[in-house]
């Protein structure tokens, strides 16, 4: 279960008391979900019992008391437990949350983490005429298209360049990020538009051969090394004699699909967020994609080296579940590349 689709569930647990009478309140748009504060407990945490208890007329506990009657029973959750003055923690079934994550990201494919909350919205990004500007422009506008809304780019004046942004919202949207001190071209495509969007907006980008060189201190190449890693977990299991299968991933208690699970969980929410481009903090920005590939690259390749037989060990159903994880993190990093304008090989 992604956070995004727990959100869901805690808005139908929201909408089940109200039809049962046992809350008079309107049913938010969103539940806000996010990991435990201190004090918490459990994997995820919100705080609408707190945001309900004033227009139900009701303490936030009562309100929470009652979410949870709803929240327990659950497809997905194993246990909730309310802490501090009304935060509902929620534990989930890592078995089943997993197996049906993996289970969607197979599905989905390089379409996991899309959605049409933004369908038929069109955002008007005004641009200077500067490299940077460009390819932070290019990427927004395919992540919003993957939410389903548009991005027309229109170029400024340059002799607007510093006149104050003329807003947000329905008004055009200034994308002033701090420019390239110098061409990226010689990095080539890929290289230059990771040295552009993975800084953030603010911050001065650096264009030097360290985008190129095939090392772990090397962001870009962690991200592509781990996709095409993947993509040889395949073809090596294939000759092995056994494919991927979603299933239970961790039954001898190691970490790594801990570590993993969560960061694929929450690729549809970091795609959301920045597309959500109408914000008053502004822009979020492309580098916030960026740097969760990263993440998801290095718990991938933590992860490998338990994913094949070793020596004469059959394949077990706990390697094909290794395996189907490894492919679905495969799916995300390809995926994450491709909104970002640069190419995941699977060969490296």
């Amino acid at each position: 279960m992604t956070p995004v689709e727990l959100s869901r569930t805690v808005l139908h647990a929201v909408r089940r008391a109200v039809d049962a009478g046992e809350l008079s309140v309107a049913v938010p748009a969103r539940a806000v979900v996010g990991p435990p504060g201190p004090g918490g407990a459990g994997d995820y945490a919100t705080n609408i019992a707190l945001q309900l208890a004033r227009p139900a007329g009701q303490p936030a506990l009562r309100v929470a008391e009652v979410l949870r009657t709803h929240l327990a029973g659950a497809d997905g959750i194993t246990r909730v437990e309310i802490t501090g003055p009304g935060f509902l923690n929620i534990s989930l079934d890592h078995g089943t949350a997993a197996t049906g994550l993996v289970g969607r990201i197979h599905r989905e494919g390089p379409r996991y983490g899309h959605g049409d909350t933004l369908a038929g919205q069109v955002y008007e990004l005004r641009v200077p005429f500067e490299v940077r500007a460009e390819v932070l422009a290019d990427a927004l506008a395919r992540i919003v298209a993957s939410q389903g809304g548009r991005v027309a780019t229109r170029h400024r004046d340059p002799g607007d360049i510093d006149k104050p942004p003329k807003g947000i919202g329905p008004e055009p949207f200034e994308l002033r990020p701090r420019p390239a001190p110098e061409d990226p071209t010689p990095l080539g495509l890929d290289a230059a538009c990771w040295a552009l969007l993975h800084p953030a907006p603010h911050d001065c980008p650096r264009i030097t051969a360290d985008h190129l060189v095939q090392r772990e201190s090397n962001p870009l190449f962690r991200v592509r090394y781990a996709h095409a890693r993947t993509r040889a977990l395949s073809r090596n299991a294939a000759d092995l004699g056994f494919s991927a299968e979603p299933g239970p991933v961790d039954p001898s208690g190691n970490p790594e699909p801990a570590q993993l699970l969560p960061l694929l969980a929450d690729y549809p929410r970091v795609l959301a967020t920045v597309a959500a481009l109408p914000r008053p903090e502004g822009v979020a920005a492309p580098s916030r994609l960026a740097r969760h590939l990263v993440g998801v690259a290095d718990a991938t390749l933590l992860l490998l080296p338990l994913v094949l037989p070793l020596g004469e060990e059959k394949p077990s159903a706990a390697h094909r579940a290794r395996l189907a994880l490894a492919e679905a993190a495969g799916t995300v990093l390809a995926g994450g590349l491709s909104l970002l304008g640069i190419d995941a090989p699977d060969h490296l």
